[in-house]
């Protein structure tokens, strides 16, 4: 039996969606090295990271950010005006850290060196992308970026993002992605690649 393709069309992610994009992203990052970090007990790590991006959606990007979704892969952006308003508050750090454990404070110290290193400069801000290796070769995340990526270059700004996944590095680099700098997260952690892509103009 033929499996039916599923629609790789980006559409404005609502609250309801939570569940499937969740899913999806834990899917996608089960691997991460970053993730896999932060949790490494490979037999809970799906529902570690199911409910992990459940909150980063509900109550941090999902308000404050641009989040777009397909039917097997979800991005989470932030654009310079909302950039402090998508700092998680209080409660969203009170429930991250239930949902991490033991590995709250490596999460915390990660966060934080990071966030050291934000540009100043105006910029979009690619915080999250992936798919479902279920749909993989269905060009989900290339129309989740490219939709991201119009918009950044319709207000003509560059965007960042952060990656701990090496074979992620050229396709980046396919969408115009420079590599910044590589730095190891606190604590004995991954390697963290920072990228940057200026802005193209719209109408070449």
């Amino acid at each position: 039996m033929t499996r039916m393709a599923l629609s790789n069309t980006p559409t404005t992610a609502t609250v309801e969606d939570a569940p499937a994009i969740s899913r999806a992203l834990a899917r996608a990052f089960h691997d991460d090295p970053m993730m896999r970090w932060f949790f490494p007990d490979a037999a809970t790590r799906e529902d570690g990271l199911t409910r992990y991006f459940s909150t980063l959606f509900t109550r941090q990007y999902g308000l404050h950010g641009v989040c777009e979704r397909t039917d097997a892969a979800a991005a989470f952006w932030v654009s310079p005006e909302g950039r402090e308003k998508a700092v998680p508050d209080a409660g969203t750090v009170r429930e991250l850290a239930g949902i991490l454990g033991d590995r709250a404070g490596p999460f915390r110290e990660a966060v934080e060196a990071a966030a050291a290193h934000t540009p100043p400069e105006p910029h979009w801000y690619l915080a999250v992308v992936g798919a479902d290796p279920g749909a993989r070769g269905q060009g989900h995340g290339s129309a989740l970026l490219r939709s991201g990526l119009a918009k950044a270059d319709a207000a003509g700004l560059p965007v960042y993002l952060e990656s701990s996944k090496p074979e992620n590095l050229p396709v980046y680099e396919h969408f115009g992605f420079v590599v910044l700098g590589e730095a190891s997260l606190p604590g004995g952690g991954p390697a963290l690649w920072a990228m940057r892509r200026p802005p193209r103009d719209p109408s070449a």
